[in-house]
């Protein structure tokens, strides 16, 4: 993702998961062109800045329909849930 995403392609990066519009920690990561290892870092050293309602980690069930809903998988073997960010938590992330 190093150029600029149009509208319908970030679109397409947001998910509905708990009555909630949330983007994926990886694709926020690259977005901000960061790995998604130190974005969680930074989330671990600042809990403070990031409430529930600004992200939460998804359930293994929610991780497992989620990629289930994806044919064409991108996750890359990535061990646990991810975080995701409501639209506050990434304008935060920002």
């Amino acid at each position: 993702m190093n150029e600029l995403l149009n509208e319908e392609q970030v679109l397409q990066l947001i998910h509905n998961i708990r009555n909630q519009k949330v983007m994926l920690d990886s694709n926020l990561a690259e977005m901000y062109g960061v790995q998604t290892k130190a974005l969680n870092q930074s989330l671990k050293r600042n809990p403070d800045r990031f409430p529930l309602d600004f992200m939460f980690q998804l359930s293994e069930e929610e991780w497992q329909n989620l990629k289930s809903q994806n044919v064409t998988s991108s996750w890359g073997g990535q061990r646990t849930p991810p975080y995701v960010f409501t639209e506050q938590g990434a304008a935060m992330l920002s």
